[in-house]
């Protein structure tokens, strides 16, 4: 959400946000609601005014035997237009709040301008792309070992969804583990086992409501949904909170399984589990002090890179344009793993700061020490990392000749010492 006395301040400043997303200017639109509403409000605040003068009028009136008919008008009339203007002005702030609800963050000042991915920023790189004659892509090698069933997911659940078996499964498993034990470990995050369903609340809090219902799966016969990610239960654990500025920032990461519609998306990775409406996910999510965050950004972007090193996968951290980013981000890193199969780099992590973006929809505060005044929290998100895209870049960078997948070493010891997956 935006801060709309800033838009009132500067609304030029705010337009010129919006068109380096390349999305035209709002200011005219809100300010023109703004205006109306509190319009409204002044003339409320008014006709209440009045009518309490009234009353008091009408009782001196009486007691002094003075004709109060004419006051007695005044009060049906205003008795009758006050809950009109009431209704106005309601209206007016919930059309203005579902237009501010759908405006994304504005992007940071440093970040580079263009319309898709083909203006990101590559910024790094880690580690050299493997060379493999023939590379086959992960689907074909799950396939042959006969431990990834697409076929059979597909009669009981349709497409875009996997059956992994045996070791396949187990690795996917190790995975999870190793990066769960090095985010506690060494990276300071605290783990927790959040709720997979969430209200409403939840998800307009952290962006993904109202404007993208379409890729959520919701529950029939509640007000549920199934989380697209972890970030939606551990940013909004300040939900509705004032906490001590000195505490911050937090660290949170959790394991969940995530579920997305992939609404848009037909056409795009339908063979193997680069894109799936059920995967799981190791999340990072830190709440921080306004100037806390970018230095937290950095630092969260290396704690995703530590999973890939550690697993000596090569990859390369592409800064998103204007035009890529996601709706809640003003910054975001992306860390694009090296696929031989493909040949090329897919995104397995993705690193955002949203300033105050979320913390003003879900009204999350913090408080200096000493000081009465509150601020709004600044929240970030980060795949810690994606394990079903880690499983794939693991089998593509480490196949060998004969089709057997090689553990790296530093999963061995989470598959009970087991060094290669073979036929």
């Amino acid at each position: 959400m935006h801060d709309l006395r800033a838009i009132r301040e500067n609304p030029d400043a705010f337009d010129r946000g919006l068109a380096r997303r390349g999305l035209e200017p709002m200011s005219p639109k809100v300010l023109d609601l703004d205006s109306r509403r509190r319009a409204a409000q002044t003339q409320l605040q008014e006709m209440q005014a009045r009518r309490n003068e009234a009353a008091k009028e009408i009782g001196l009136a009486k007691r002094e035997g003075r004709d109060a008919q004419p006051l007695m008008d005044e009060m049906a009339q205003l008795k009758e237009r006050l809950p009109q203007v009431e209704e106005e002005e309601k209206a007016l702030g919930a059309e203005l709040d579902r237009l501010l609800a759908t405006i994304p963050n504005l992007p940071a000042d440093d970040v580079p301008e263009g319309p898709d991915e083909t203006a990101n920023v590559e910024i790094r790189r880690w580690g050299e792309p493997r060379d493999i004659p023939n590379a086959k892509q992960h689907f074909e090698l799950g396939e042959a070992l006969g431990l990834m069933d697409f076929e059979a997911a597909a009669r009981m659940s349709g497409a875009r969804f996997t059956v992994l078996k045996g070791p396949l499964a187990r690795l996917e498993r190790a995975l999870a583990d190793f990066m769960l034990d090095v985010h506690t470990g060494e990276n300071g995050y605290t783990e927790v086992a959040p709720p997979l369903m969430v209200r409403d609340n939840a998800l307009f809090g952290t962006g993904q409501l109202p404007k993208f219902e379409e890729d959520l799966f919701r529950t029939v016969g509640s007000d549920h949904y199934l989380i697209p990610t972890s970030e939606v239960p551990l940013t909004n654990l300040v939900n509705d909170q004032i906490v001590a500025a000195e505490e911050l920032p937090y660290r949170y990461t959790a394991l969940t399984p995530c579920f997305r519609a992939e609404a848009g998306s037909a056409g795009r990775d339908t063979r193997g589990m680069i894109r799936q409406h059920q995967f799981w996910k190791v999340e990072m999510v830190s709440i921080t002090a306004p100037d806390q965050s970018e230095a937290e950004h950095e630092r969260m972007t290396r704690c995703a890179e530590t999973i890939l090193q550690r697993l000596n996968l090569p990859y390369r951290v592409v800064t998103l344009c204007t035009g890529d980013m996601g709706f809640s981000a003003r910054k975001t890193y992306d860390i694009e793993v090296w696929l031989p199969g493909q040949a090329m780099y897919r995104e397995i992590s993705s690193c955002s700061n949203c300033g105050d973006f979320q913390a003003r929809r879900m009204k999350a505060r913090c408080r200096p020490k000493g000081e009465k005044q509150t601020q709004f929290v600044h929240t970030l998100n980060g795949s810690g990392v994606a394990v079903g895209r880690c499983l794939i870049a693991v089998l593509e960078n480490y196949q060998q000749p004969d089709g057997s997948i090689l553990i790296p070493e530093a999963l061995r010891p989470y598959m009970r010492g087991l060094e290669r997956i073979t036929l």
